[in-house]
């Protein structure tokens, strides 16, 4: 752990304080998945974020860089909790889950796991934050009554029907999607002719990015934005930190590479 009286520019591998748990989900049919809790150190969360990562058979897991990075910083930037988890067969350096990957069917139930223990443990304004394969995650099976909203970062709407899209029009619950401009898979002008079928649905493009938000003026925005929408008034996050932190070793994805 590292002290610091001056302010520290926080960089892709700052790790700021927050208390980090090692957590298990137990699915409706009979799995145990891994995961962790981020919550801040000091007071109760103002929020929680439940994310879900990108497509595993492409690298997709817990770790993925721009999930592991609101781990690192939103407990103490923004007081908010993060909970991420492996779903059914990923690993990651946290360990496997139990189980294999289907295809976002059977992963039903690894949301409705992790969407349950946020609830049993008492986590406050619970919002689903989905990027790739996450958000069709989110969108097929997050309209849970217990959360307050969905936000989705590079959403393919490769596996979501409109049939599912259009099924939050009835949830009501707010749906936030974050576009890159370049996006391999559904770009800023498509994005909005497809969930035009949900008009409460904010498409937000952002200039410049990518599918796998690499660079840090990218993650930033995502941050920003997620923040904004869980803890209205909060204003931009600080780019720099006076106190202890840590460094988290190179080679963890900074890249992309994990996505």
């Amino acid at each position: 752990m590292k002290t610091d009286d001056e302010f520290t520019e926080i960089r892709a591998l700052t790790v700021l304080p927050a208390q980090r748990e090692d957590i298990e989900l137990h699915t409706a049919d009979g799995l145990t998945l891994v995961g962790e809790l981020a919550t801040p150190v000091d007071g109760p969360a103002r929020g929680t974020l439940i994310m879900m990562h990108p497509l595993p058979t492409h690298g997709g897991f817990m770790d993925s860089h721009v999930l592991r990075k609101a781990s690192w910083r939103l407990p103490a930037l923004a007081d908010l909790a993060v909970l991420r988890f492996n779903t059914r067969g990923t690993s990651s350096p946290r360990g496997t889950s139990e189980g294999t990957f289907d295809d976002g069917v059977a992963e039903r139930f690894d949301v409705l796991a992790a969407i349950e223990f946020a609830e049993f443990h008492d986590l406050p304004n619970r919002w689903l934050v989905g990027w790739s394969f996450g958000t069709d995650l989110a969108l097929k099976y997050g309209a849970d009554p217990s959360i307050a909203g969905a936000i989705l970062l590079a959403p393919p709407l490769q596996k979501t029907t409109d049939e599912e899209l259009a099924a939050w029009n009835d949830f009501g619950k707010p749906l936030i999607a974050l576009i890159p401009e370049f996006d391999t898979f559904l770009r800023p002008e498509e994005a909005r002719e497809r969930f035009a079928i949900v008009p409460h649905a904010e498409v937000i493009a952002v200039s410049e990015a990518k599918h796998l938000w690499v660079g840090e003026n990218h993650v930033c925005r995502v941050l920003n934005e997620i923040v904004a929408r869980v803890c209205p008034g909060t204003g931009d996050l600080p780019t720099t930190w006076s106190g202890p932190y840590e460094m988290a070793e190179n080679g963890t994805g900074e890249n992309g590479d994990d996505q």
